[in-house]
Parts: C-alpha cells; structure tokens; sequence
C-alpha cells in the first residue's frame, strides 16, 4: 500500500488543474474522473485528500512547476487525462496549450509540444519514454 502524503501547494494546484481539463470540454466522464483519482493514487493522495483539494480550491496560477522534469510530469498527466475518453475535443487541446504557455514553453513551439504529448499518450508512451526522448 502507497504511504499516504500530505499534498504540497503545486501538487493541489496540479490536481485541479487536472480536474479543470476534465471538465472543459462538457463531456465529463467517468473515465476522467477515474483517471484523476488514479493520479492521485500514484501520487500518495487519498481520495479523501483528492476530494478535499476539489472542495477546497487554491489558486492554480500561483504554483507553476518549476524544474523541466516536474513541467513535463504534470504536463503529461493533462495529457492522459483528457485523453482518458479516447478523444481530445478542440476545448481540451486549446486547454493543454494554455498550460503548456502557463508554465513557460516558448509560444512558437507550443503548438508542436501539445502534439507530441497528444501522440505520446495515444501510442502509451510512459513518462519514462518521454523524458529519454526529449533528452535526445
């Protein structure tokens, strides 16, 4: 069993940005919402925690992933999440640029690191595979 941890301010700020993701493209399912509390799982969070994050919200805009590792993990969690349905409507990739943008990634290449995500997490690339790609 995962040890339960007390959630930091960018790990709240994580969660509801992904909870966000799920609900912007009016077709919340519960694929969705399984995947979120998967992630939250992996993650050491309860579902009590999760829920009380939810209820509770912090302002998101505040905490943004500093190093590149933590960018791209939370990045690729988006990814998964709006993906959890097997489609990806115009709402959740415009969504996902937004939060590309938000954490710093230069606006030119925006467009293609939202495509790679998309395509990673379509072919079931891991974050593992990833993070060796983009040291290449």
């Amino acid at each position: 069993m995962n040890d339960i941890i007390e959630p930091t301010e960018n790990l709240k700020a994580h969660f509801l940005r992904l909870y966000q993701m799920a609900i912007c493209d009016d077709n919340f399912s519960s694929l969705e919402l399984k995947a979120l509390y998967r992630s939250a799982e992996e993650r050491g969070i309860s579902q009590k925690n999760l829920d009380e994050i939810l209820l509770n919200p912090i302002s998101s805009k505040v905490t943004i992933p500093e190093s590149i590792e933590e960018k791209i993990d939370y990045l690729y969690d988006l990814t998964v999440m709006i993906w959890a349905d097997g489609e990806v409507s115009p709402n959740e990739r415009a969504s996902l640029e937004k939060y590309v943008l938000m954490f710093g990634f230069m606006e030119e290449n925006a467009l293609q690191i939202v495509e790679y995500l998309i395509d990673s997490v379509k072919e079931g690339k891991s974050k593992t595979d990833i993070f060796n790609d983009l040291k290449n």
